[in-house]
């Protein structure tokens, strides 16, 4: 049993209805679905501590390819195997290579633009709200590279529909979740999106799974990324 709960490592646990909990390491009391078996909770802020660094990572990026840059913030202290850093990593990893790869934007407000936006969204949307926050963190690049508003027209379709081609691929491959496949699926979603409708080509190479052993719900060969004993 790989480690879930960053506290005490146990598994953790999803709750049906909200419940008050008081975060383990800055003691905010807060409502709440998830804890450890143990009755740790830990709040998104101290979930997601450290994930300001990301700024100068893709500042100092020269990579085109957003699989590679967001596997280089999977390496990073701050990232865990699953939680809602991932809301950040798929939309700053995608500005990133957007940018390298010829997109007109300005890349540190971009990001931080991005930062704030995908701290908004908590961990567990994916079942609980029923969009996943990679999902969403792609809808997010879109909407930020094509200054979307609520009352954009042709942006605000875009960033919408950013957002459905990437839930649809993160849904067909279906639960439980996994945080790394799909962020992957996200991405590879916007990468052709950008293509088709902005005309911007970022790189992309084939995605295999190396996170497989640290991850207690793997879904072994029904994932896309899989690539160790079919037996599982």
């Amino acid at each position: 049993m790989q480690e879930e709960c960053i506290v005490c490592k146990a598994p953790l646990i999803y709750l049906k209805q909200d419940e008050w909990m008081e975060c383990e390491l800055c003691h905010k009391k807060e409502l709440s679905k998830t804890r450890c078996q143990n009755g740790h909770y830990v709040c998104n802020d101290c979930h997601t501590k450290g994930l300001d660094t990301i700024l100068s990572l893709c500042i100092d990026e020269t990579s085109r390819n957003p699989i590679e840059i967001v596997r280089k913030m999977m390496d990073a202290p701050f990232c865990h195997m699953h939680g809602p850093e991932h809301h950040v990593m798929v939309g700053a990893a995608l500005l990133t290579a957007y940018k390298n790869a010829g997109g007109a934007i300005n890349l540190r407000e971009s990001v931080m633009e991005m930062l704030n936006r995908g701290k908004a969204v908590p961990g567990g949307t994916c079942g609980f709200w029923g969009a996943c926050g990679a999902g969403i963190s792609a809808g997010m690049f879109v909407s930020i590279l094509s200054g979307a508003t609520p009352l954009t027209e042709e942006s605000w379709g875009l960033s919408n529909q950013m957002t459905s081609k990437a839930l649809e691929a993160i849904s067909r491959t279906g639960g439980p979740r996994c945080c790394k496949r799909d962020s992957y699926l996200a991405i590879l979603a916007a990468v052709d999106f950008v293509k088709t409708h902005f005309g911007i080509e970022m790189e992309c190479t084939e995605v295999q799974c190396t996170h497989c052993a640290q991850n207690n719900q793997c879904i072994g060969k029904r994932c896309p990324f899989w690539r160790f004993d079919d037996s599982i």
